[in-house]
């Protein structure tokens, strides 16, 4: 299955058939000949056979699902066409600050009066107002400007003309006019894959509802039960924040109770990541196996009780049998509560492995039971394979196996542990010592065993805390090496901030939190312990070197850590263990090729509709613009910005903001916020909001420096430029970078009259030359002049502009007078990350070519 998964293409679906069919006869042919084999030699080739021809199957029968879904995508024809359709909201609805988001089962769809096939379910934004606005500042400070575009915006656009959301409930039925367009995400490296997520859900369209003054209004055309569990959370949702006046609080409760991860706010989950905590705060397995385990012990305990009642029961069902099951299917109303997500889904799918096995009466191995548990996930969801969540959950039990005491013999705790530690230092009572004195060794024994009662009844609390302490510190240690593979970072105060957490989560927050969905004043409760446990997380947090941060480490590196972790983690003699610590040390201490003195790297991350450029030299790094403002809790700094260069270990020298426009610094707060080492040159105003942040330089043409034998020198803009009154494009700076033989000029949203002025400069004008572009404005008609594209006279273009966004960036016409020129014109959507090096300057990589797969978007037109 996981070579399947690498596939950059699909195979025509006879391939797979061939293949599936072909392997479940040899896998029967397999399962006669082990079963009628006399020698046991020939165990080990046969099991050897049917594990290689199992993978061939799960390839083919993953193959043949996935050719199967491909089949209901979203037509290219359709994309951005307003289509009327009907259909139903199929889940709780997520509420943003400037709208709504939900998932719709589409029943029937029309084009212009014509029926149009679409996916069966599409995920869908309902928003009171397109295109950005200008977001809440503090006093007397200047605002981030929206978007500065070449042309205005239609009238339906603008948010007072909008008609704002309604209210949606699971199982209602709608009729709406929607655009659409094919799932599309951010590629970069070591960067989210958005596209496979919305695999993963079932969603193969996006769009938003149309609700301008032209378009039809959506109706609701009736109301239904046909999906009670959701309609269900949403009560409990809007009951918690109708309860708990803190919306911080509400949403960590909502989160807790019905999974709604999006109720929590970022500042919160930048909290929760830092100390470690961030699996606490949504229903995930540990909660789910929680949940079983208490529900077992709470159904033992009447089901046993109910003999004093009948005996038919525990005749009918043991006890044991009746705990594990009901605490199975308890778990699974739970999560299914929760809103059946795919980390619960695969919690109960191990659960439901392990209690069925066991139930069966088969006493196999834990490696085989654990690999067993994983098989079945695996075949229930293949593309499971590729999210962090299934690594780090079957790691930790497996550690937790491997470290415990072997199998069949169970670890000395509680009273037994008081017990056999007194027996080995003679503090009870032996039976020649009873022989010694008749009635007064009798009288001792009582009093002994009333004392050990009493030691035990002390001793079983301690020991389980040392137990639960110990546990901890092992899967810590384990999993360390997978978090910094896969987040490449990892919280150095996580083993204190769980150990208070997880029991504080788990037997004191959740049960409050679940019981108020009965008894809301508990809620009150529940808001309290969550605010406790806040600030002491938030004190954690603001430790020095509460977290680090370490480059991605290749393959080799991450594995060898996880085996370190592990081997720390075993119960084996010290001497065993220490040889953990060197396979450790690769993925603690790699760090990534930088460019050779004298060479520099450019960067344009893929982060949508704006710019955002990393610079590299030998020994330094620099950042020009950091994307756009998606809302008040969310931007391109904090979802591309920090993680790429957390995972490129890059420590920024220079921020540089082209202009004040929210496409270009929208993510500035999170970078800086990331690297407070970093110095701010832009040419925002004086009084500007990220002036509280960091003081920021003016750039001015003249500005020039020195990195590792490589030049920067601003060309633009002039300091009588911050004179006048123009628009903010007008004061973009310009940056050339130059090693003497290659150079890059990343110009912002430089417009016309302001190339112009630079060509006609003639101690500027030779400067111009550049082998890299980064297209000026986004690729809008008012930039790109001829005359401008003639003294650059470059190799490569970027366009870094957003998929299918309204300003029609980069414009055709504007493409066409590079192409006139034979420039090589590389657009965001369709290329990805776009990486191009002075020491290699004939070709730009493509990140969405190199990490292709099958269920990535596919572009018809080329970069």
């Amino acid at each position: 299955m996981a070579l399947q998964l690498q596939q950059a293409s699909l195979f025509v679906w006879w391939v797979y058939a061939v293949l599936t069919l072909g392997c479940a006869g040899l896998l029967a042919l397999v399962f006669v000949w082990r079963t009628k084999g006399t020698q046991r030699g020939r165990n080990l080739p046969a099991i050897l056979m049917a594990l290689f021809i199992s993978a061939a199957f799960g390839f083919g029968l993953t193959g043949l699902r996935a050719v199967a879904f491909q089949q209901t995508a979203l037509s290219p024809a359709l994309e951005g066409k307003d289509i009327r359709v009907t259909g139903r909201v199929l889940a709780m609805p997520q509420f943003g600050e400037d709208g709504l988001r939900f998932r719709f089962g589409v029943d029937s769809a029309r084009l212009n009066g014509q029926a149009v096939p679409l996916p069966p379910q599409i995920y869908l934004g309902w928003y009171s107002g397109f295109g950005a606005r200008p977001a809440k500042s503090p006093a007397g400070a200047s605002p981030i400007k929206p978007v500065d575009n070449d042309s205005t915006e239609p009238a339906e656009f603008s948010p007072e003309l909008q008609r704002q959301p309604q209210t949606l409930r699971a199982g209602e039925r709608w009729q709406m006019t929607v655009r659409l367009k094919a799932p599309h995400g951010n590629s970069n490296p070591h960067g989210f894959d958005y596209e496979l997520w919305l695999w993963e859900q079932g969603l193969q369209a996006t769009g938003y509802v149309r609700t301008g003054v032209r378009d039809a209004p959506p109706v609701k055309l009736g109301d239904s039960w046909a999906h009670p569990v959701e309609r269900a959370r949403q009560a409990v949702r809007e009951a918690i924040f109708g309860r708990v006046a803190n919306r911080q609080l509400a949403g960590v409760l909502a989160a807790l109770v019905v999974g709604d991860q999006n109720a929590i706010e970022r500042a919160d989950w930048d909290v929760f990541r830092a100390t470690g905590v961030a699996h606490l705060m949504s229903i995930s397995g540990l909660h789910i196996t929680m949940f079983a385990w208490v529900a077992s012990l709470v159904l033992g305990w009447l089901w046993r009780r109910s003999v004093k009642l009948t005996p038919h029961l525990c005749l009918w069902l043991p006890a044991s049998s009746a705990s594990a099951l009901g605490g199975l299917l308890l778990a699974a109303a739970y999560a299914l509560f929760s809103g059946w997500g795919v980390p619960a889904q695969r919690t109960i799918w191990m659960l439901a492995t392990v209690v069925l096995l066991r139930q069966s009466g088969k006493q196999w191995p834990w490696p085989v039971v654990w690999l067993l548990a994983m098989a079945v996930v695996v075949a229930l969801d293949p593309w499971a394979l590729m999210q962090a969540g299934f690594w780090l959950s079957f790691v930790a039990v497996g550690v937790l196996f491997a470290a415990g005491p072997p199998q069949g013999k169970k670890a000395p705790s509680g009273g037994r542990a008081l017990r056999e530690a007194n027996e080995r230092g003679g503090y009870l009572a032996t039976d020649s010592g009873a022989g010694r004195s008749g009635s007064t060794g009798a009288e001792g024994t009582i009093d002994s065993k009333k004392a050990e009662k009493s030691r035990s009844w002390l001793s079983k609390p301690v020991a389980g805390l040392l137990g639960a302490a110990r546990e901890q510190w092992v899967v810590t240690l384990a999993l360390t090496p997978l978090s910094l593979l896969l987040f490449n970072q990892v919280s150095l105060v996580g083993l204190l901030a769980n150990a208070v957490a997880i029991p504080w989560v788990t037997l004191l927050v959740t049960p409050l939190a679940m019981l108020g969905v009965f008894l809301s004043p508990v809620w009150d409760a529940a808001a309290w312990a969550v605010s406790l446990l806040t600030l002491f997380l938030q004190w954690l947090a603001s430790w020095p070197l509460a977290s680090i941060s370490v480059a991605a480490a290749p393959l080799w590196c991450a594995l060898a850590g996880v085996a370190g972790g592990a081997l720390l983690a075993m119960r084996l003699p010290w001497h065993w263990r220490a040889l953990g610590v060197p396979l450790l040390l690769p993925v603690l201490l790699w760090s990534p090729v930088r460019p050779a003195i004298g060479h520099f790297d450019v960067l344009g991350a893929d982060i949508g509709q704006g710019n955002a450029v990393i610079v590299r030299t030998a020994g330094h790094s620099l950042v020009y613009d950091t994307g756009p403002r998606f809302s008040r809790e969310s931007d391109a700094g904090h979802r591309v910005l920090v993680p790429l260069l957390r995972a490129l270990g890059e420590r920024i020298d220079l921020l540089m903001l082209s202009h004040r426009d929210s496409d270009h610094i929208g993510g500035a707060p999170a970078v800086l916020a990331m690297q407070p080492q970093a110095r701010l040159l832009s040419s925002i105003e004086d009084d500007h909001e990220l002036q509280a942040i960091r003081q920021s330089t003016r750039c001015a043409a003249g500005q020039r420096w020195r990195w590792d034998a490589v030049d920067f020198e601003v060309l633009h803009p002039v300091a009588a430029d911050y004179e006048g009154t123009g628009k903010p494009n007008t004061l973009s700076c310009v940056l050339r970078i130059s090693n003497g033989a290659q150079t890059a000029l990343l110009v912002g949203d430089l417009e016309a009259p302001q190339e112009s002025r630079l060509v006609s400069d003639p101690a500027l004008r030779e400067k111009l030359k550049a082998d890299f572009l980064l297209v000026p404005h986004h690729g809008s008609k008012t930039s790109s002049s001829g005359v401008f594209l003639d003294q650059v006279k470059p190799q490569f273009a970027l366009a870094q502009a957003g998929y299918r966004n309204r300003f029609g960036h980069p414009v055709e016409s504007v493409l066409e007078r590079y192409r006139e020129r034979g420039i090589s014109v590389l657009k965001s959507p369709a290329c990805g990350a776009a990486s191009w090096r002075s020491a290699d300057p004939g070709q730009v990589l493509c990140q969405r070519q190199r990490g292709l797969r099958y269920w990535h978007h596919r572009l018809d037109s080329p970069p």
